[in-house]
């Protein structure tokens, strides 16, 4: 699903109109990228947590030529799904079935 796919379930679902929802839509990612780059957590109950991390320095490997290199410390984003998100993941299997959530964590 794409975000035009995305506005166009979430108008059918609310009777608001396309534009309307790709507006709400672009602001809510605006919000929530703009909250992660200051550092902010965010957290949408059910969803999941968007939230920044840093990743320490490291040595790597140049792929072409094998040569040792430093890799700088630098921030990225992560996203930490929520309880009811992963069950519901793991309640519909790849064909579309859904079955007892106490199969998915056994």
């Amino acid at each position: 699903m794409n975000k035009a796919d995305l506005v166009a379930v979430t108008a059918a679902k609310t009777g608001k109109t396309k534009k309307d929802v790709d507006s709400i839509l672009t602001a809510r990612v605006e919000e929530i990228s703009g909250a992660v780059a200051d550092g902010e957590k965010v957290t949408l109950v059910g969803f999941g947590s968007f939230e920044s991390r840093t990743r320490k320095a490291r040595t790597g490997r140049n792929p072409a030529t094998g040569e040792k290199m430093e890799i700088p410390e630098t921030r990225v984003p992560l996203l930490g799904a929520g309880k009811q998100f992963k069950d519901l993941v793991c309640a519909i299997t790849p064909g579309g079935i859904r079955h007892r959530l106490d199969r998915c964590n056994p």
